[in-house]
């Protein structure tokens, strides 16, 4: 399913900004939206959009602040369920394809193992369950099939934008030392990557939910180590060292384990970048 035309929404995020470039470089006609002319949590502007002049709207727009959807819950609802609903709503009708993503916060964090695409929805914390909501309300949309596409992922970050990369890069050559919970494990997602990933899935004809994140896991400390590994040829990199969660305390609880299983999505479009060569390319090509 080779989209012709599409509408990103969301598109000065790292996943947006991610994906007009693969647009570009592809030769594929888009108009992008960005948070300046759509806000999510305006329904009456997200009932407005024209979505049958689109082959696919892919919705790169959300609420990402974990800890202040604690207290600001209504908005996050508003931004990663309802208008999520009402998109899909509209593609159906349109027969747009829509695509949309989710994250391993939908889950429990209790897992042993790689979490598996129909493993039940348990989340921890109020990000989580607005994220659960939206998938909730997908599934009423693809009551007969699923005309949507939902890729949860994780831990994305990028050259540009902020994310874990980019922080634990500049605190790595402004301080000797830095501590990095080391008790939550997860997979790291290139944003470049995940859009590659995104464009492949929907040549694959996939439908319904995927997951995509880039290949093997590791801890927030482990991530951060390999940072400043690859940093070490500038002088004075930090130290990097282990802690508990518990001397970072947060508003919103973290799952402790939120690897999520991608085999599916292998054998769709074929082996996902590992993490650390995703993560080495990106370093490469920091933005101030």
């Amino acid at each position: 399913m080779h989209p012709d035309r599409v509408l990103i929404l969301g598109s000065r995020g790292m996943l947006g900004r991610a994906w007009t470039g693969l647009l570009t470089a592809h030769s594929i006609p888009f108009d992008a939206l960005g948070r300046d002319r759509l806000e999510l949590e305006d329904m009456d502007a997200v009932r407005a959009l024209d979505v049958a002049s689109y082959s696919h709207v892919v919705n790169c727009a959300a609420w990402t602040a974990v800890d202040d959807a604690e207290t600001m819950y209504e908005r996050a609802h508003a931004a990663n369920a309802q208008a999520v609903g009402l998109l899909a709503e509209a593609c159906a009708q349109a027969d747009t394809r829509f695509v949309t993503y989710s994250t391993d916060y939908v889950f429990d964090g209790n897992a042993d193992s790689p979490y598996r695409v129909d493993h039940p929805r348990e989340p921890v914390n109020a990000y989580g369950r607005s994220k659960a909501a939206g998938e909730e309300l997908l599934d009423r949309v693809g009551s007969g099939g699923s005309p949507w596409l939902c890729i949860r992922t994780s831990w994305v970050y990028a050259p540009w934008g902020k994310n874990f990369v980019r922080t634990i890069a500049g605190a790595a050559l402004a301080r000797p030392e830095l501590r990095v919970v080391n008790d939550q494990r997860g997979r790291p997602t290139s944003a470049e990557g995940l859009a590659r990933s995104s464009l492949a899935l929907l040549r694959a004809d996939a439908s319904g939910y995927v997951h995509a994140t880039d290949s093997g896991e590791c801890s927030w400390f482990e991530f951060a180590s390999e940072i400043v590994r690859l940093l070490r040829p500038v002088e004075g990199v930090a130290t990097v060292h282990p802690c508990g969660s518990d001397e970072y305390p947060s508003p919103a609880p973290r799952p402790a384990y939120s690897v999520l299983d991608i085999s599916e999505t292998e054998s769709l479009i074929g082996p996902m970048t590992p993490w650390q060569a995703a993560l080495a390319d990106v370093l490469r090509r920091l933005e101030p």
